[in-house]
């Protein structure tokens, strides 16, 4: 099993089928602060949807399209981070991730996303990584700001959730830009 340390204590694992009822079991503890920007998880009723996400991940992968990974602490989901269909062509991918409420302000996301740039850049030898967020979502956008990603723009009205339009953020970083970062 793939299994990368972030800190003490903290890893990512690639996802698993065993790991479902561990998923799922985050998202319901988490359903109501992740409904708020996240249409996946009213589709997220019991461990069978995550075992078929899990699935379409794992075939993703497979393909070297992209991949999702748990982030665990202390031996418990608390959240993923994932790279969604890499585009080879023009060498970028977009980067999403959620997190546990509980676990959030202790740069946890900041220290999985770095590792997953990282790979990016080093590893698949790709140009670009983005993030796209809500304009609301302060926490996500948050993360791209901190890590050094650009704000490319802003499409409004180009998020719909539960009926409502929102202003969608698109961020990006270069591997020009990030190495550079990472010199200083």
């Amino acid at each position: 099993m793939f299994r990368l340390p972030l800190r003490d204590g903290v890893e990512l694992r690639l996802v698993e089928e065993r790991q479902a009822d561990a998923i799922f079991t985050a998202v319901e503890q988490n359903r109501d602060y992740l409904r708020e920007w996240l249409l996946w998880v009213d589709a997220t009723t019991g461990a069978q949807p995550v075992v078929e996400f899990i699935r379409k991940t794992l075939h993703q992968f497979a393909e070297n399209r992209g991949f999702a990974a748990g982030i665990w602490a202390a031996g418990r989901f608390i959240g993923s981070v994932g790279f969604h269909n890499i585009d080879w062509v023009n060498r970028k991918v977009e980067m999403g991730y959620w997190l546990d409420r509980e676990q959030q302000g202790k740069g946890i996301m900041h220290d999985a996303c770095r590792v997953m740039i990282q790979h990016a850049f080093e590893e698949l030898k790709l140009n670009r990584v983005e993030i796209r967020c809500a304009l609301g979502n302060g926490s996500s956008n948050r993360v791209a700001q901190r890590l050094g990603f650009r704000l490319d723009g802003t499409l409004r009205g180009a998020h719909l959730l539960y009926g409502e339009y929102h202003d969608l953020n698109i961020y990006g970083l270069l591997a020009s830009e990030w190495e550079e970062r990472n010199q200083e």
